[in-house]
């Protein structure tokens, strides 16, 4: 793998320098050394980026080509991200710290988004409604205009797909602002849109620091809509500071995802499913299921063999086929992580884990840590870490499992495990969150709402509601009787 020396902006088909000359250092976590810097954006870049999306959409054949002509552009995309699959990786792994193995995945699925949403542009079917001998009402379906993007650093190339995919489908021009953290995948994007034929304009990129870059992009006035990924202060923020505009806003947000386990469950399924949605992509991951609610008739057994198969977690080298759990993404990240486990230690019993593995004296390494008799009330059951850090807790009915699931701001995700059928569909109803796996861990399905309630999210997006969100609907109506209007001022006739 050949790393650049530095990082540009992708405006109107140009890799850029910053209009003011800024850059910041990009870092690799497994030793924190920087290994290339990154053109710093301002609001001067976002200006630049907007204008060429703007004139590509107001003037360039993308918006209106037809469904099937991009969805052949998206389709293209798709191959050259496949045929780049083993490089996109080892950049995605080298870059954020996530396990080879699991990194490749991360490729294989953004290909898979395009071709997905090629696919459901050209399926896709509008209203039409007759009023007999009267009229015809149907509805024409245009592209929004400039699709403003904002994307975290976990699983970057990947989410980033999650949005280009369906922004470019819908026929959207668009800005992407990458994570500062890991903008290196990121810059694969124009090279790859190029081979594919996508116009100069409709895809522009700029790096930089959220509160600078991202915040010129959110305010803007010729952007006419955010999608953004990223923590929930952030989509505070970010809500406040589109508002004036009144721009099209999908936000998906933080996390605190419950695992609700009861003693009639296949309890080995429920470990394999419950260990691997906090640990894998190293706890970094919205979805994860970080709170492990349990019945007390199997509690202890549970946390038991729960804590034992952590501490056989194989943390490591990310490039290391055999590594489980790799290196956090920064050193600013993992000192947050490391705080909320020190904040654990004084609020539940530390089973497993809680400081850095023996064999790996530098960078951002936590081996997978697990606390149990986590209360309510303590911090790490209420607040997002996002890291390898689990509290499991007890519960005695079926009331106060909900109630405990419920019992945070945040209603993203969760996981409900029993062979109860009727505990299951009534447990998953009552659970506040966006999405419920029963019996299962993350299975992504490309058609299903993907969103959260509360604190994690403003809409959902996924299938067809990806493609309501890029693009507005205008209805029509055609008479096609004689018109019958009531006459005002018939007298002025005479």
């Amino acid at each position: 793998m050949q790393l650049p020396q530095s990082i540009r902006h992708h405006i109107d088909g140009k890799s850029v320098d910053s209009v003011h000359g800024g850059t910041f250092d990009v870092l690799e976590p497994t030793k924190n050394t920087v290994y290339t810097t990154a053109a710093a954006g301002d609001a001067a870049d976002i200006d630049a980026a907007v204008a060429a999306a703007r004139r590509a959409f107001r003037d360039g054949p993308w918006p209106r080509l037809r469904n099937r002509e991009r969805a052949r552009v998206l389709n293209r995309i798709a191959d050259a991200v496949e045929a780049q699959d083993e490089t996109l990786a080892a950049m995605e792994s080298f870059d954020t710290g996530l396990p080879i193995t699991q990194a490749k995945g991360q490729a294989r699925r953004a290909a898979e988004n395009f071709r997905f949403f090629a696919d459901l542009v050209v399926a896709q079917t509008d209203e039409a409604y007759r009023v007999p001998g009267a009229q015809l009402n149907y509805v024409n379906r245009k592209p929004v205009g400039v699709a403003g993007l904002i994307t975290p650093w976990n699983t970057p190339f990947m989410l980033e797909s999650w949005k280009l995919a369906p922004a470019l489908a819908a026929g959207c021009t668009v800005v992407l602002k990458p994570a500062e953290f890991t903008p290196l995948s990121a810059s694969l994007w124009a090279g790859i849109f190029a081979e594919a034929g996508l116009p100069d304009g409709v895809f522009n990129l700029v790096n930089g620091i959220g509160e600078v870059a991202g915040d010129a992009l959110v305010k803007h006035p010729d952007v006419d809509l955010i999608s953004f990924t990223g923590e929930t202060t952030t989509g505070s923020t970010i809500f406040r500071n589109a508002s004036d505009r009144l721009k099209g806003l999908s936000m998906e947000l933080g996390g605190k995802s419950p695992a609700v386990v009861f003693a009639d469950a296949d309890l080995d399924a429920a470990l394999d499913s419950t260990l691997f949605g906090v640990f894998s992509l190293n706890g970094e991951r919205c979805t994860a299921s970080s709170r492990v609610l349990v019945e007390r008739p199997v509690y202890d057994e549970f946390v038991a063999r729960y804590a034992r198969r952590a501490a056989a977690v194989k943390v490591g080298d990310p490039a290391d086929p055999a590594t489980e759990v790799g290196a956090l993404v920064h050193p600013e990240h993992y000192e947050r992580v490391l705080g909320y486990v020190e904040i654990g230690k004084t609020e539940a019993k530390l089973v497993a884990g809680g400081e850095r593995p023996a064999h790996l004296p530098e960078g951002n390494y936590l081996a997978p840590t697990v606390f149990a008799d986590v209360p309510r009330t303590a911090r790490i059951f209420q607040e997002e870490i996002f890291g390898p850090v689990v509290a499991i807790t007890p519960f005695d009915t079926e009331d106060e499992a909900v109630e405990l699931a419920n019992d945070v701001r945040y209603g993203l995700a969760a996981y409900v495990w029993t062979n109860d059928l009727r505990r299951a569909h009534d447990v998953s109803g009552r659970i506040e969150a966006g999405m419920v796996w029963i019996n299962s861990h993350n299975v992504r399905d490309l058609r299903s709402p993907f969103g959260g309630v509360k604190a994690s999210g403003v809409g959902h997006e996924g299938g067809y509601r990806s493609l309501d969100f890029y693009t507005q609907e205008q209805a029509i109506h055609v008479t096609l009787g004689d018109v019958h209007t009531p006459r005002f001022g018939k007298d002025g006739d005479q």
